[in-house]
């Protein structure tokens, strides 16, 4: 994927309930290869809060996920909305499509609630990327699968 074609990504969209069993495998299947596969941390991927979230992503032809994130509402891992499972897979590295992901997940939390702070907690290598968005550092960091993660905030941005 080049960064001509970011252009033309075609975002998909859904909530867990709408998604198809090839969708959830399909991402399913992008996150193990990153999250548990590729960083060698065997966690358990599947914590319950999938069933409440709105998934986005994007293929990179055919049927494999190129890029993927859950937006969680208000309430399920924090009191505001927050960005989680936040992945490019090797065929979509390399070319912005990461940057098009979190500005996308951000308007799709807008869409859905309001001009709202949003909350995350990052892998402490990605604060800069984050920051990129506005994001700051609450001072809370902390080991999650011995990864290091700083939780950030995204203010409220005026409607």
């Amino acid at each position: 994927m080049s960064e001509r074609s970011l252009a033309r990504v075609e975002w998909c969209f859904a909530h867990f309930d709408a998604l198809t069993p090839a969708e959830l495998y399909a991402i399913t299947q992008a996150r193990i290869a990153v999250f548990i596969v590729e960083q060698t941390c065997p966690y358990q991927d599947a914590d319950g809060a999938d069933p409440e979230c709105h998934h986005l992503w994007t293929l990179a032809g055919g049927s494999d996920v190129a890029a993927y994130l859950r937006v969680v509402p208000p309430g399920v891992k924090y009191d505001e909305p927050s960005l989680g499972r936040v992945l490019t897979t090797g065929a979509g590295r390399g070319n912005g499509l990461g940057r098009a992901l979190v500005a996308e997940g951000i308007q799709r939390v807008e869409s859905l609630y309001g001009p709202s702070p949003i909350r995350i907690g990052a892998q402490r290598y990605l604060l800069r990327f984050y920051e990129s968005f506005g994001f700051e550092r609450t001072g809370y960091d902390y080991d999650e699968d011995r990864i290091p993660h700083s939780e950030m905030l995204r203010p409220r941005r005026q409607a």
